[in-house]
């Protein structure tokens, strides 16, 4: 009998060679189901923790915490791609199912219909393009939540807005040594 093998699957890499969304998002998953992992993480009840991992194909990548109440702000990743993942509590996105021009503007008025919102917790995530602006919140009133970041390239920017109804306003552009 011949020898018949499935050809390996390719590895669906981002067009600029780096790891695609999806293989992010395997990565978050993964490493969001990895107790000692997670149990690494310090927390506070007053801000958010985080420690950076060493994601896939020279990612970046990020274990944080969340207190109850607590969430990042409207902003987008500077043109990165990214995933992430709940490990314990429930995380909500909001995010715009609309891409924005990322330079000439300070003020846009949104279209109706735009808005998206999920909610994540046990290892269940969402993997992201270049374009998207969303924020990520722990709505709970008394359970700290837990996530597994990842992002390519390394983000070289973040942008931040504010959001009015429909109006939303470019407020500051973020260097990475802001936040490391």
């Amino acid at each position: 009998m011949p020898d018949v093998r499935t050809p390996a699957r390719p590895r669906a890499t981002g067009h600029d060679g780096g790891p695609s969304a999806s293989e992010l998002l395997d990565f978050a998953r993964r490493s969001a189901t990895d107790p000692a992992l997670v149990a690494s993480l310090p927390l506070d009840p007053e801000g958010r923790t985080w420690i950076r991992l060493d994601g896939p194909g020279g990612s970046e990548a990020w274990l944080i915490g969340w207190p109850p109440g607590t969430g990042t702000g409207w902003h987008d990743h500077g043109g990165s791609r990214g995933a992430f993942a709940a490990a314990t509590g429930e995380l909500t996105e909001q995010s715009l199912a609309a891409q924005l021009p990322t330079e000439g503007w300070k003020t846009l008025e949104l279209a109706d219909g735009v808005d998206r919102e999920r909610r994540l917790s046990d290892g269940h995530g969402r993997a992201f393009g270049p374009h998207h602006v969303h924020q990520v919140l722990n709505t709970s009133e008394d359970t700290h939540a837990v996530s597994v970041h990842a992002y390519y390239p390394p983000l070289p920017l973040m942008r931040r807005y504010s959001r009015t109804g429909q109006v939303l306003r470019l407020e500051a552009v973020e260097q990475p040594e802001e936040w490391t």
